[in-house]
C-alpha cells in the first residue's frame, strides 16, 4: 500500500526537477551563454593580456601601470547608462530594437578596436594601441549596459537566475579564450617557438594573428544579436532634464544609503573603496612579472587562465558556502586576510626565478583566495542594497570599488622599477592591513530600522 502512495510521489519530484531543469534549454538561456562570451572577452585584452604583450614588446613597467588605466571606464559605466536606456540609435533602433540596436553598434566597436590593436605595433605606435584599446574598453562597458538590460527583460522573474547562471558561463568560457587561448594562439604564430625558460623575442606578427583572432570570436556576439528577437519593450516615463536625471539615478541612491547608515556610510564606503585594494594593485603587475620571470606563453596560459579560472571558481563556491554557514562578516574578514597573505607568496616566487612548480602553487593559493574573498564582498554589496535601488545602488558601489585601487595600480609599475618585484609585493601585502580593521568596524555596523 505504501509502494503504491511513494512511487507516484518521487515521480512527481522527478518531473518538477526534470521541469524545472529544461529553463537550461530554452532559446533565451542559450542566447545569454553566447552574450555572455562576447562580454567577457574584452576585459582581459585590454587589461592583464595587453600587459604581457607590452612588457614582452620591452615597454617599461611604468609604462605599463599608467596604461592600466584604461580600466578605469568599466568604474565610470553608470555615467552614461541612462543614455543606453533611453537614447535611440537612428535607422539601427528602427529596425533591430533599443536593445539589440545598442549591442550591436557596442560589439561592433569592440571588433574593430580590437582589430586596430592587432594592426598597431606597440614598439613603434604605442599611442594608437592605447586610443584604440580605449574604444575596446568604452564599448565594452556599454555592451555590459545594453547587456543587463537585455537579460531582465528577456524572461521573468523566475528565469532570471538560469540566464544570470548562464551568462556567467559564457563570461568565463571568454576569460579563459581571452586569456590563455590568446597567449596559445601567439605562442603558435611565431615564427620560431620560444625556449623554455628564456626571454622570448617580441614578434609582433604572432600578436596580430591572436588579437585578429580575438576580434573575429566578437561574431558569436554579433551572430547572436541578429538572431534574436527584441525584448518586450518596456514603457519609460519621459525625461525630465539633466537635473531631474542626476538627482533620480546618481543623488537619490546615495541620499537613501546615507540616510539608512548615518554617519556609518562613510565607514562602509571606505572599506568598500579598498576591499580588493591588495588584489587589484598586484595584479596590474602579474603578467610583467611572469614575462621577466621567463615563463613562455603556454606555460602563463596553462597555469594562471585556465587552472587559475578553475581555483577562482571553486574558490567563490566555497566562499558562498562559508558565508552561508559562518555569515558574510567573517568570510569577509578571512578573504581580507587570504588575499593580503598570498601577495607574500609572490614575494617567495620572486626570488625563484622560472620554477613552474612553484608558480602552480602560488596561483592555487592566491585564486582560491580570491574566489573565497569575491564571492564574500558580492554578497556584502548585495545586502547593503535598497530594493528601490538595487541596480543603481549596487553599479555605484561597483564603481566605488573600482576607483581607488584602478587608480593605484597605475603606479604599480613605478613601484616595481624603484623597489624590485619582491619589496612590491611585501608593500601590496601591507596595503590588505587597514581593510582587516575596516572589516572588524563594519561588522557592527547596523542600518537604521534594522
Amino acid at each position: 500500500m505504501s509502494d503504491n502512495i511513494t512511487t507516484p510521489t518521487r515521480t512527481g519530484r522527478l518531473d518538477e526537477w526534470v521541469a524545472a531543469l529544461r529553463v537550461y534549454l530554452e532559446p533565451s538561456t542559450w542566447r545569454m551563454l553566447f552574450l555572455g562570451f562576447s562580454a567577457g572577452l574584452p576585459l582581459l585584452l585590454v587589461l592583464g593580456t595587453l600587459s604581457f604583450r607590452l612588457r614582452e614588446a620591452g615597454l617599461d613597467r611604468t609604462t605599463i601601470g599608467y596604461l592600466s588605466w584604461v580600466g578605469l571606464a568599466y568604474g565610470f559605466k553608470w555615467a552614461w547608462a541612462p543614455l543606453v536606456d533611453r537614447l535611440p540609435i537612428p535607422g539601427l533602433t528602427a529596425a533591430l530594437g533599443r536593445r539589440r540596436s545598442w549591442l550591436l553598434v557596442s560589439q561592433l566597436a569592440i571588433a574593430l578596436g580590437l582589430a586596430g590593436m592587432a594592426l598597431c605595433d606597440p614598439r613603434t605606435q604605442l599611442q594608437a594601441v592605447v586610443w584604440f584599446a580605449l574604444v575596446v574598453a568604452f564599448a565594452s562597458a556599454t555592451q555590459d549596459i545594453a547587456l543587463d538590460a537585455f537579460r531582465i527583460e528577456s524572461a521573468d522573474t523566475e528565469r532570471q537566475a538560469a540566464l544570470a547562471a548562464a551568462y556567467q558561463t559564457g563570461y568565463r568560457l571568454a576569460m579563459i579564450w581571452a586569456g590563455a587561448g590568446v597567449l596559445w594562439i601567439a605562442a603558435r604564430a611565431e615564427v620560431a617557438p620560444a625556449v623554455a625558460g628564456a626571454q622570448a623575442a617580441y614578434q609582433d606578427g604572432a600578436w596580430r594573428v591572436a588579437y585578429l583572432a580575438m576580434a573575429a570570436s566578437m561574431a558569436v556576439g554579433v551572430a547572436t544579436v541578429l538572431l534574436s528577437p527584441e525584448p518586450v519593450r518596456r514603457v519609460l516615463p519621459p525625461a525630465r532634464g539633466l537635473t531631474a536625471w542626476l538627482r533620480e539615478a546618481v543623488v537619490e541612491p546615495f541620499a537613501d544609503f546615507v540616510r539608512r547608515y548615518r554617519w556609518q556610510a562613510a565607514l562602509v564606503l571606505a572599506l568598500i573603496a579598498v576591499y580588493r585594494i591588495s588584489d587589484v594593485v598586484m595584479g596590474i603587475m602579474a603578467n610583467p612579472f611572469y614575462v621577466d620571470m621567463g615563463y613562455t606563453k603556454d606555460e602563463v596560459a596553462a597555469v594562471t587562465k585556465v587552472y587559475g579560472v578553475a581555483m577562482t571558481l571553486a574558490g567563490a563556491f566555497i566562499g558562498g558556502v562559508l558565508a552561508l554557514r559562518l555569515g558574510v562578516m567573517r568570510v569577509l574578514m578571512l578573504g581580507a586576510v587570504l588575499s593580503a597573505a598570498t601577495n607574500l607568496l609572490f614575494a617567495w616566487l620572486a626570488s625563484r626565478g622560472h620554477d613552474l612548480q612553484a608558480l602552480v602553487m602560488v596561483i592555487s593559493a592566491d585564486n582560491l583566495a580570491s574566489g573565497i574573498a569575491s564571492a564574500a564582498f558580492i554578497a556584502y554589496l548585495s545586502g547593503l542594497t535598497n530594493v528601490s535601488y538595487s541596480a543603481t545602488q549596487y553599479a555605484l558601489f561597483s564603481s566605488v570599488m573600482l576607483l581607488l585601487p584602478k587608480w593605484l595600480a597605475g603606479f604599480s609599475g613605478q613601484a616595481v622599477d624603484a623597489w624590485g618585484y619582491s619589496t612590491f609585493f611585501l608593500a601590496t601585502a601591507c596595503l590588505g592591513v587597514p581593510v582587516l580593521l575596516l572589516v572588524a568596524l563594519a561588522a557592527r555596523v547596523r542600518p537604521r530600522g534594522a
